[in-house]
């Protein structure tokens, strides 16, 4: 059974049969960072490390770091994204997959966030993006009435 899981820097986590970790970015970190122009991504066989740096997109929006959402080995990079990044961008959650990694224990796993815990957190994230408008809003205005 997959199931997939999410961490705060917008990176998804889906754990497959055989204890390997697919992970790529998720959909709204490719509409937020724009078209991804070029990615650097570990060797097979290649550590990584749970909240360590495996890799950067570069995209429209700059240099986007990747962090690991799970500790092990790098199985298999996705060739294609290598060679055709945009990928990234038009099917982030499947044919856009950055690593697999295999994993000895799925306890570093089971703490990302689910799909209703992400979710959350993005909209979170916009009602507060939308107040912090509102509020530039009104200091404008207010700045506008001191002239």
């Amino acid at each position: 059974m997959e199931e997939t899981r999410f961490t705060l820097e917008h990176i998804w986590a889906r754990l497959d049969d055989d204890n390997c970790v697919t992970i790529g970015i998720t959909d709204y970190a490719q509409e937020e960072w724009g078209e991804v122009s070029e990615a650097t991504l570990p060797e097979e066989g290649d550590e990584v490390l749970k909240e360590e740096q495996f890799g950067v997109l570069i995209s429209s929006q700059g240099k986007h770091p990747l962090y690991a959402p799970v500790t092990g080995e790098v199985t298999e990079l996705n060739e294609e994204v290598l060679e055709n990044p945009e990928i990234i961008n038009e099917n982030p959650l499947t044919d856009g997959w950055l690593i697999r990694v295999s994993i000895s224990s799925t306890i570093e796993f089971d703490e990302l966030l689910t799909e209703e815990e992400y979710d959350e957190v993005l909209r979170d994230d916009l009602e507060m993006d939308e107040e912090d408008e509102e509020d530039e809003e009104e200091e404008d205005e207010e700045e506008d009435d001191d002239l």
